[in-house]
């Protein structure tokens, strides 16, 4: 039986989080029982999409949800061996054990890094490919613009647009950030919207206009973007992180997309799971080929995981926020 620590939640966020929100508490894990596994967790995600579900979903004083990576380190399931590593949305703790249910076996490969299926290759990866290319329907070629550029899923999105041959346009908040969306990434124009007003600078950066926005904003870039939409452009909204942590995000222009006939419609990745296969294909040989590149922001030891998720809001992480546990 052995020992875990976990983090809960214990006060409701009002704006952005603190510490103080947050416990680290020791618990005892049962070993495994017939038909169960015992999994210790070794990397934990910390996405954006947590913040709404501290003010409403997720509930208070129990070990808190996200995904994970872990191991089996004890089987007595038929379809699990100790060894096998497995995702699973039960992070923000060390051990855990399940019947198998929601867990999912990923093999690695010894040309990729194993972080990888946290971010590139895992869902965060997969949010992009299908938001941009089912709920987006990019064409190749097209005019493309992707705000938190620099982010997790943001800087997938915009790379798979540069491999589509489009021509793309990505804002951050940060000049290092801007240097490697720049320099590594190859992307046409880069905003760093903390120098340069979001409005003017893009619309002097797409001089042919916008088909495509990937949101992950909403407010001020999303308002900026209705004003450079092409007509019959799309805009798959993947977040609205300028509202998770006030509550609100105005935009007072939303009545362009009637007269510019502009679909707006917002996505989860269980949307189009249909395309996971194409895109595990996909993915892994532009990863292999150098043709996304990736940042990895990792924080050490489960007592850090409320940091993380602090920081993330704050914008303090380049690329994918991961917590090591083990």
């Amino acid at each position: 039986m052995p020992k875990s620590r976990e983090i809960h939640l214990v006060a409701r966020p009002k704006g952005l989080p603190a510490q103080d929100d947050f416990t680290l508490v020791e618990t005892s894990v049962p070993d495994a029982a017939d038909g169960q596994v015992l999994v210790e967790n070794r990397y934990m995600s910390v996405d954006p999409a947590m913040r709404p579900r501290l003010t409403a979903g997720q509930d208070l004083n129990v070990a808190m949800m996200g995904g994970a990576l872990g191991k089996v380190v004890q089987s007595k399931h038929p379809d699990f061996a100790v060894g096998d590593l497995v995702s699973n949305r039960l992070g923000f703790r060390e051990f855990f054990v399940s019947d198998g249910k929601g867990l999912t076996k990923l093999a690695a490969d010894p040309d990729l890094s194993l972080t990888v299926h946290m971010h590139a290759l895992g869902m965060t990866g997969f949010t992009a490919y299908g938001g941009l290319l089912h709920i987006g329907a990019l064409k190749d070629g097209e005019q493309v613009f992707v705000s938190t550029a620099a982010g997790a899923v943001g800087s997938v999105a915009a790379q798979i647009a540069k491999i589509k041959g489009c021509y793309v346009v990505g804002s951050t908040g940060a000049a290092d950030k801007a240097a490697w969306l720049k320099d590594e990434v190859k992307l046409d124009a880069v905003i760093n919207y903390k120098e340069t007003p979001i409005r003017q600078a893009l619309e002097d950066a797409t001089p042919k206009g916008i088909d495509v926005y990937f949101d992950n904003v909403g407010g001020d870039h999303l308002e900026a973007a209705l004003r450079r939409m092409n007509t019959l452009g799309r805009v798959p909204v993947c977040g609205f992180i300028s509202g998770y942590n006030s509550g609100h995000s105005n935009v007072s222009n939303l009545s362009n997309i009637i007269y510019s006939r502009v679909m707006l419609r917002g996505f989860v990745g269980t949307d189009f799971m249909h395309l996971y296969g194409d895109f595990q294909r996909d993915m892994a040989g532009w990863l292999k080929d150098g043709k996304v590149k990736y940042q990895e922001t990792i924080l050490d030891g489960i007592a850090n995981a409320p940091s993380a998720l602090i920081g993330l809001m704050e914008g303090r992480n380049s690329g994918k926020m991961l917590v090591k546990l083990a």
